[in-house]
């Protein structure tokens, strides 16, 4: 049975931020210097879900919380809101967002309720861009603070709502082939003395782009592609590390070629071990 309550961490945040008795760490802060924390604790949640860790995810929902209180209880010192105004907000959202459960609306299935949560969002942030007094984007909402994968993808999809997309993903094979091309001439130039290095980061960039696109095509998630690639690389190369540690050697001591035959095997290894591990 839990021993604390919401009320309790409100409270422990408060104290941590009084002015006289708080910690100076947590009295330092702002929201510019905690938000960096806000995303680290979000990915380690995203980790924990990865590797099915329960505990791990419980501390890791902990930390993400807190995170939301120490944001909401600054916004308190300054008169903006408070905890209560966070909750009444999401509150709000969720019951109009949700009319097929808390009204009279009726939605068929969970494509289709995915149809009106986006179309609820859509008006709401048309009624923000008017009532600030500029025309309503279909990119508006696309946050700058996503990391840059997910934003494109994102922005991919927006623009693809109104028409703005290729037909097919072999059109979008056809574009990264157009970009590396283009790439190829700024590296080629570069090599020739030019000093155009904005120019080759503005065409990787490009390629970059035109790759979520066709992870989308594909309906595939970029950056849930690259973690997985990340981490067989990971396995991967602490394995040769560790065959070679195990002859008293070290990667940097040897040639490219030996370290490419390390990798094949450490490919074989640990594919054969999957394998078993999958039979068992």
């Amino acid at each position: 049975m839990a021993q604390h309550s919401i009320d309790d961490l409100l409270g422990i945040m408060r104290r941590l931020r009084d002015p006289e008795q708080g910690c100076p760490w947590d009295r330092a802060q702002d929201f510019a210097s905690i938000a960096p924390y806000t995303i680290e604790e979000s990915y380690e949640v995203a980790e924990a879900i990865a590797d099915n860790d329960m505990p791990s995810l419980k501390d890791e929902l902990g930390d993400l919380l807190f995170q939301v209180v120490f944001h909401a209880q600054m916004a308190a010192e300054s008169g903006a809101f408070d905890f209560g105004d966070v909750v009444d907000a999401i509150c709000g959202k969720m019951l109009r967002r949700h009319p097929h459960v808390f009204a009279d609306a009726t939605i068929e299935d969970a494509d289709a309720q995915t149809v009106a949560w986006e179309e609820h969002k859509r008006r709401e942030r048309d009624e923000k861009a008017k009532a600030e007094g500029r025309v309503p984007s279909v990119l508006d909402g696309v946050a700058y603070g996503y990391p840059a994968l997910m934003r494109a993808v994102k922005l991919g999809k927006r623009a693809a709502q109104v028409g703005f997309d290729w037909p097919n993903a072999d059109q979008v094979l056809d574009k990264i082939q157009e970009e590396t091309v283009e790439l190829a001439v700024e590296l080629a130039d570069a090599k020739a003395g030019a000093n155009n290095l904005d120019k080759v980061e503005s065409e990787l960039g490009d390629i970059l782009f035109a790759y979520t696109n066709l992870a989308r095509f594909l309906k595939i998630d970029p950056e849930q592609a690259l973690r997985g690639t990340n981490r067989r690389f990971e396995q991967r190369f602490r394995r040769i590390e560790e065959i070679l540690a195990a002859r008293g050697e070290r990667p940097r001591d040897k040639s490219l070629e030996e370290l490419e035959d390390l990798w094949q095997r450490a490919k074989r290894e640990l594919r054969d071990e999957l394998a078993a591990s999958d039979r068992q």
